[in-house]
Parts: structure tokens; C-alpha cells; sequence
């Protein structure tokens, strides 16, 4: 017999693909001259989903909380702990979404952050997204132990480069459903420098039928980051009941600013003080 999952995740693949039309160039409404699906006269039901968006496309700048939005981020591979104590405090500071960390220092960044309202984000699977779904499991379930509450996974590139979209399905589904039971964000890095744009809506398209909370561009480490165009398809394929993550390469206000006009709802950045800094002259 057929898998019932399997046949969802392909029906979800298929149904994106012909909705994102192959990666075709987002259009703007005569009407408002802002993204069409961002048109005021037709988001009166998403009001929830994407209020915040909605907002900014129309006035076409970032909003004045842009730090709530930010996952503040240091993955280096030589960080110190005073570099990432360091961090936190910005994070606390300056109200960031979140502090983006490797594995190693969740629980110390948890410690730090206590009631502090910045919640800890730890990647898994990183860089690389080549390790297995049940290692994947595992890392997740320590990460959330250890005092994180989003996770920000890495999908096994190769795979699904290799057509395997069932494989990758399962990979995917590791950390999510771990995430799902713990009440955790899940987010699910494409690393869509690699892919074409078909790869790119299998992906995200997996993503939304392993129940995933958003699909993000990039590692930072990956021969490319975030681009408008990959946000604007990848928030065509999602819709509204996702998020959607624009990570590596955002420098900068303005670059904040693009993502979330494409379609961005999160911004992962290790320039978060400095973009706040901007937005506050």
C-alpha cells in the first residue's frame, strides 16, 4: 500500500509547484502598485498570518521593532563563550527575536536569557545538512533539553539533488515532529544557493508537509545567501501559514528591508546591532 504521508508531501510538491509557476518574477496590483499578493484589497482573510507584512509592503520600509524580527546570530566556528555572552546581552538589549547559536552553547545562552523575553535558536544538522535523520532527531531533542526553543535545521542538499524527495521528507519530518511535541519553532534551512528554482519549491514544499514553522534561504555558509528572488518564491509556495527566514548576506537596513518587501517575516543577521543602530539614526 501507499504511504499516506509520502502522497501528502507529493501532493503539497505538485500543488506548489504549479502555484509558484516555476520561479516566474513576482507582479505588483494595478491598483496599490505593491506585491499582488501583498494587495490590501485581497488580505482581509491572513490579516493574522501576515499582518506585520501586509503593513510593510504597503509602506514600503521595515517596521520600527525591527529588532523583534531579527534572530541575532553568531555561528562561527571559533566564537568564544565572551563573544557569545556578549551576544546575549545585545540580544537583551536591543530586543532581539532571538540568539542564533551552535549546539555547544544553548544551555549557557539559555542561563544568560532567562526572563529576558529573547528566546535561544540553535541550528542542527549544520552546515552541511548531511548527517542522518535519526542523528538529526537526536541533536534536536538535546538542543531542546538544553533550553532552546526554535531550531533552525539543515535539509540534506545532496538528496535531494539526488531526486530522493522521499528521503529528504523524512529527514525533515526528524526534527519537526521532535519540535512539534516540545512546542518549539521549527525552521528549515533549503540552502537554495545550491538548488534550481524547482529544487527550491520541492523543498519548501516538504517543508510545509512535515509541518515545519518556516523555510529559510541560507546557512551563511553556503557559496550564496539570501536573495529576493528566492524569498519571493519561497513565500509564493508557502503562503501565508509559514514563515518565511532570509539568512547570509543581510548587512544592512536596506537588505532588511528587501527581504521583508519580498516576503521575509524573520531576518537571521550577526549585523543586528548595527541594523537597529541604522533604523534609530
Amino acid at each position: 500500500m501507499p504511504d499516506p504521508g509520502i502522497e501528502r508531501v507529493i501532493q503539497v510538491i505538485v500543488e506548489e509547484l504549479a502555484a509558484a509557476g516555476h520561479g516566474a518574477e513576482p507582479t505588483c496590483c494595478d491598483c496599490h502598485a505593491v506585491l499582488h499578493a501583498c494587495c490590501p484589497d485581497r488580505v482581509s482573510g491572513i490579516l493574522e498570518a501576515g499582518a506585520s507584512r501586509i503593513g510593510l509592503h504597503a509602506a514600503g520600509g521595515p517596521p520600527g521593532d525591527v529588532a523583534s524580527i531579527i534572530d541575532h546570530t553568531l555561528l562561527r566556528a571559533d566564537a568564544t563563550w565572551g563573544e557569545i555572552e556578549t551576544l546575549c546581552q545585545e540580544a537583551a538589549k536591543y530586543g532581539f527575536a532571538s540568539v542564533c547559536v551552535n549546539p555547544t552553547w544553548v544551555a549557557a545562552c539559555a542561563r544568560t536569557l532567562e526572563g529576558s523575553g529573547v528566546q535561544v535558536c540553535s541550528v542542527v544538522g549544520f552546515p552541511l545538512g548531511a548527517t542522518t535523520a535519526d542523528t538529526k532527531h537526536f541533536e534536536t531533542r538535546r538542543a531542546i533539553f538544553d533550553g532552546a526553543r526554535e531550531i533552525d535545521m539543515v535539509i540534506n542538499v545532496g538528496v535531494l539533488k539526488s531526486g530522493d524527495a522521499q528521503l529528504v521528507g523524512r529527514d525533515i519530518e526528524a526534527v519537526t515532529g521532535a519540535c512539534r511535541e516540545s512546542g518549539v519553532v521549527s525552521k528549515v534551512i533549503i540552502e537554495a544557493a545550491f538548488l534550481n528554482d524547482d529544487e527550491k519549491v520541492t523543498a519548501c514544499g516538504l517543508a510545509k508537509g512535515a509541518g515545519a514553522d518556516y523555510v529559510k534561504t541560507s546557512t551563511g555558509f553556503g557559496p550564496g545567501g539570501a536573495t529576493t528572488h528566492d524569498v519571493a518564491l519561497m513565500r509564493r509556495v508557502v503562503g501565508d501559514t509559514m514563515g518565511v527566514k532570509a539568512a547570509g548576506g543581510v548587512q544592512d537596513l536596506e537588505d532588511v528591508r528587501m527581504m521583508l518587501t519580498a516576503g521575509a517575516s524573520r531576518v537571521g543577521a550577526s549585523a543586528g546591532v548595527r541594523i537597529v543602530q541604522e533604523l534609530r539614526g
